[in-house]
């Protein structure tokens, strides 16, 4: 039975790392399942109160990652609140309207559209701004593994 417990497990952990492509799944949560059906499973004597405080400093750090690396990316090219507005709609519309490459595509409209429309820029300048959402939402993919990939080895660490 324990092969069974800790493949659910690692399943959840999988799905977690899936929902940094598709943000509609909250990867948050899958990863707090996995430690919770851990201690179900198992036991909950190997989190003491540190693990639960240095998990939920990441869980923060994740929400934070996600925001700032996609205003970053931005604002570097010269967005505005409009233009982190319109990446965000665009990140969970994307993948719904244009499977696969939506997840890329959709940030990128949804801020040139954002640029267009509430700042009146012209195309040109939106169409950096645009550029500038991909790469904040790239660089965030990448610091929310990294983050997920610390939280996974923390709990390894507090189980084994």
């Amino acid at each position: 039975m324990d092969i069974v417990y800790w493949l659910i497990i690692g399943v959840l952990f999988v799905v977690a790392f899936v929902g940094l492509v598709y943000p509609i799944i909250p990867s948050v949560l899958f990863l707090l399942a996995g430690f919770l059906l851990y201690g179900v499973f198992f036991s909950f004597e190997s989190f003491h109160w540190l693990f639960w405080v240095i998990e939920g400093l990441f869980i923060v750090l994740l929400f934070v990652a996600d925001y700032i690396a996609n205003m970053i990316g931005i604002k570097k090219y010269g967005g505005s609140k409009a233009g982190v507005w319109g990446s965000t709609i665009g990140i969970l519309l994307g993948p719904f309207v244009i499977p696969v490459l939506g997840i890329l595509i959709g940030p990128f409209i949804g801020a040139i559209a954002a640029e267009l429309i509430f700042n009146k820029r012209n195309f040109s300048d939106s169409l950096k701004i645009g550029f500038g959402s991909v790469i904040g939402f790239i660089s965030s993919v990448l610091a929310k593994a990294i983050i997920q990939i610390i939280m996974i080895a923390c709990f390894f660490i507090a189980v084994l």
